[in-house]
């Protein structure tokens, strides 16, 4: 049992992406079949720079439907079943989850939070804690194999495993999705681990494709002010531009 980090890794995203988007947005404007201009973009005849400079003005003009043509795959590890709950109310995105059926959770890693880490006397409990969890999964798998429910044992000993039990996700979101979910989650409101796992995806993606994501992130650095009102704002930026 270890204390794990969050760890994503960019599996892939649609190939020609900047031309895939700048096709589909020319074809909302263009008279022509843009099939016929395919082939001028994937030569540089279209240089990128051009593809960018109008995939990012049109963009400016709130039109993003056309980005939807464009997804990405992501593998993230070291990250909680807490950060999972979150993260899969994000539509539209696909996810595939390790699960805890089949793999066995005797020896389980876990995310420590932040507070918790710099309070001793909660830090001892936390520990404490995950360590009656570990013997008692591994108790009730034992007495349930011994029952007669052999590999279906782990589905039911899964109920006593804690939010802070590390999983592994590999999930895909399409470009409009992902500004969205970046909108929410690079706030500073957002929960810390999913902020963080927010902010390495949003690396990766500026990486990929900076014409789309160079100013994605939290509204309020796109906007210039809080669009959470007075309840909820953190003061960072005012409520009004």
């Amino acid at each position: 049992m270890h204390q794990v980090t969050p760890r994503v890794e960019l599996l892939s995203h649609t190939p020609d992406a900047l031309s895939v988007i700048y096709a589909a947005f020319r074809q909302c404007y263009h008279a022509g079949f843009v099939a016929d201009m395919w082939p001028r973009l994937l030569s540089g005849a279209i240089s990128r720079e051009k593809q960018a400079d109008f995939v990012a003005k049109v963009m400016e003009s709130g039109h993003a439907s056309p980005i939807e043509h464009v997804s990405f795959t992501f593998a993230a590890a070291g990250v909680s079943r807490a950060l999972t709950h979150q993260l899969v109310r994000h539509r539209i995105a696909s996810y595939s989850q390790q699960s805890q059926r089949y793999v066995d959770g005797s020896d389980f890693n876990y995310v420590l939070p932040p507070a918790i880490a710099g309070n001793a006397q909660a830090l001892a409990r936390f520990e404490k804690c995950l360590s009656e969890i570990k013997h008692a999964y591994r108790e009730i798998k034992e007495q349930l194999e011994a029952d007669g429910r052999g590999d279906k044992a782990a589905e039911d000993a899964r109920f006593v495993l804690p939010q802070a039990v590390e999983t592994r996700i590999v999930f895909t979101m399409n470009c409009r999705s992902l500004l969205n979910f970046f909108e929410h989650r690079c706030c500073t409101r957002a929960q810390w681990e999913i902020r963080a796992l927010a902010g390495q995806c949003l690396g990766l993606c500026r990486e990929a494709l900076p014409a789309v994501f160079a100013l994605a992130g939290a509204r309020c650095e796109r906007l210039g002010y809080c669009p959470e009102g007075a309840k909820f704002t953190c003061g960072r930026y005012p409520l009004v531009k």
